[in-house]
């Protein structure tokens, strides 16, 4: 009766903490929650283990504990229960041996190197089941994103698709009129050079729109020219140089010599700008915005660093995804741009943020000389 109650008092507590976790578990998703389960687990089953010594059931228990991980697919959880569960085996056979020397667990001790064989080969059984369902797991998600990638480009096309014709009639008329007003004699020379201007930004539209719709053929035409990295850097920084001024900004610039790859020069600038224009306008007021070229091996890797609030994981796995957007007023269409355009060129881009610490965002291109 006493043993029926301590038994209670022990593992009652375990399964009433085991079960309140995994009732929560689905509504937060986090490490700590899963280690809290595992942890428990430990203590549930190897209570039951030394509560009930002749009981044999309770040893095939302890020897499968680290299969409660292989449900989360988290690998640092499964190399944690796995080194835990291999050191209390270790304290638990020492036990067996030195110390209960066959009076409670006979089953163990009757063959104790039988029994140690048996379990290393569980875990070794347990360690191949874990990784070969993480790795096919893995490459599922690999295959879902890159579905989920093609549908935003399938989707994006057709938009674009559909409006370009309607942006660029207006454009065409407006430029048509600014042409012939500065042809005009009655205007003077200050003048002209403001539709001058005009003209040249409403070629800027017309170059962004074509731009725009190489999203519908990601695999078009691609001009590659062997382009100075240094050079389009200080080129697009000079032109956001104003532009961060309105925020008392600063764009830092260091760029090593001989930064050269092969890319069409106009989606090359336009990818700059659309990441340092989001660095700028993701920094706090008076912040700095980093920007850095440099050559890493057959690389060249380019660096923007902001000082601002950051990104969550969530946010930053939902980069790129038409009209999502941290801004309160974008569409999210100029990050899916520039991730087309990285990938068009087989290139990479990767964000690395955190809240409260500000973003990086490197982009990783095959040196010209490489290739």
């Amino acid at each position: 009766m006493l043993k029926r109650v301590y038994t209670k008092l022990l593992t009652d507590p375990c399964v009433m903490i085991i079960s309140i976790s995994i009732w929560i578990y689905p509504k937060y998703e986090t490490y700590t929650f899963r280690k809290i389960i595992i942890l428990f687990g430990f203590a549930y089953f190897y209570t039951l283990f030394f509560l009930y010594p002749q009981t044999w059931t309770t040893y095939i228990l302890i020897c499968l504990i680290p299969a409660l991980s292989i449900l989360f697919f988290d690998l640092k959880l499964f190399y944690f229960s796995f080194i835990i569960n291999g050191l209390l085996m270790v304290i638990t056979f020492s036990y067996v041996i030195f110390i209960d020397k066959g009076e409670l667990y006979t089953y163990l001790h009757h063959d104790i190197v039988g029994n140690i064989i048996n379990i290393i080969a569980v875990q070794a059984l347990l360690f191949f089941i874990f990784h070969l369902s993480f790795k096919r797991v893995k490459k599922q998600q690999l295959y879902y994103e890159q579905l989920q990638q093609s549908e935003r480009l399938k989707m994006v096309g057709q938009l674009t698709a559909a409006v370009a014709h309607e942006i660029r009639n207006p454009v065409t008329v407006v430029r048509g009129f600014l042409q012939l007003f500065k042809e005009d004699t009655s205007f003077d020379d200050p003048m002209k050079g403001k539709f001058n201007l005009m003209i040249d930004e409403l070629n800027t539209v017309e170059q962004i729109i074509s731009q725009f719709l190489t999203l519908s053929k990601p695999n078009g035409d691609q001009r590659l020219e062997k382009v100075d990295v240094k050079e389009v850097l200080q080129s697009v920084t000079g032109l956001l140089h104003s532009y961060a001024m309105l925020s008392d900004n600063q764009i830092d610039i260091k760029v090593e010599e001989d930064c050269f790859i092969s890319i069409n020069k106009i989606e090359f600038k336009q990818l700059l700008i659309n990441i340092i224009k989001n660095a700028l306008e993701a920094s706090d007021v008076g912040k700095s915005v980093s920007v850095t070229a440099n050559r890493n091996n057959h690389f060249i890797e380019i660096t923007i660093m902001d000082e601002g609030s950051g990104m969550s994981e969530v946010e930053i796995k939902s980069l790129g995804t038409p009209f999502y957007s941290l801004k309160s007023n974008g569409t999210g269409l100029g990050l899916m741009i520039c991730f087309n355009i990285v990938e068009k060129y087989d290139g990479e881009i990767f964000y690395n943020s955190s809240k409260g610490k500000g973003t990086t965002v490197t982009i990783r291109f095959l040196a010209t000389n490489d290739q």
